[in-house]
């Protein structure tokens, strides 16, 4: 005897191009449902939806995920697919490269909101929706945060750095507040990695003066960082809850 059970739904933030576009993939293959955010480029996230293939069940939504009603919205429509259970807080900005005393106001509140803010919202709206589930049922949150955690990155984005820092803790005290219901929190710190990310704040090349100092010689590729990710979310990582995993090369 069949039966119709709903499709497990992971949502991931920011997942049209880079790290989040790369796991958006790999769950993709693993059959699992997936609903990702992106703020403005229709055409990537419909390159997304193309490459997971016919029959995979990805959908792509245009959403800020600061707006005051992005969690809410975005949970709800991840729900009209399947069962949520797991949620990948991959979206992120640096704002521009430079030393803190050069940020406008206005550049270090987006920082702080996407990054800090929309992240810690995003995980409240999960929390919400997860409180009546028993604690067999197995919920995830991931957030990719950033080496910048540990390092703070003087002269280039302090404020990126302490966003991070920040959601290293919301990782560590919500693993340890949600654990009891079934609810696994970790963190993925991704060293340097070779993304648009770095073009995006004003210096495309910092990815290869980066990779002078790192101790294997190269910076991430994407799929590196992807892969942890979709490990924790895996049955392999059961035991594995409030873990910081450094992804880095060896920094």
């Amino acid at each position: 005897m069949t039966t119709n059970r709903p499709r497990p739904v992971i949502i991931v933030t920011g997942g049209s191009r880079g790290i989040g576009r790369q796991i958006v993939e790999d769950l993709a293959r693993k059959g699992r449902g997936v609903v990702f955010t992106h703020s403005a480029s229709d055409h990537e996230a419909a390159e997304v939806e193309r490459a997971c293939g016919v029959g995979a069940s990805v959908r792509g939504v245009r959403l800020d995920i600061t707006d005051p009603n992005a969690p809410e919205h975005l949970f709800d429509i991840a729900a009209s697919s399947g069962t949520i259970v797991g949620l990948v807080n991959n979206a992120g900005v640096t704002g521009p490269l430079g030393p803190l005393g050069a940020l406008s106001d206005e550049q270090l509140r987006r920082v702080v909101d996407v990054n800090l803010i929309a992240t810690a919202r995003l995980c409240r709206e999960a929390v919400r929706r997860w409180s009546e589930r028993t604690s067999h049922e197995r919920r995830d949150i991931i957030n990719v945060s950033s080496i910048a955690a540990r390092t703070g990155s003087p002269n280039e984005y302090v404020v990126y750095a302490a966003t991070k820092a920040a959601v290293d803790a919301l990782t560590i005290g919500l693993a340890k507040e949600l654990g009891p219901a079934g609810i696994h929190v970790n963190a993925v710190r991704a060293g340097t990695t070779n993304t648009t990310i770095h073009a995006k704040a004003g210096d495309p090349g910092r990815p290869r003066r980066i990779a002078e100092a790192v101790p294997i010689g190269r910076v991430a590729e994407p799929n590196e960082i992807a892969t942890a990710v979709t490990w924790l979310l895996s049955a392999e990582s059961s035991y594995v809850s409030g873990a910081l995993l450094d992804v880095t090369g060896g920094i």
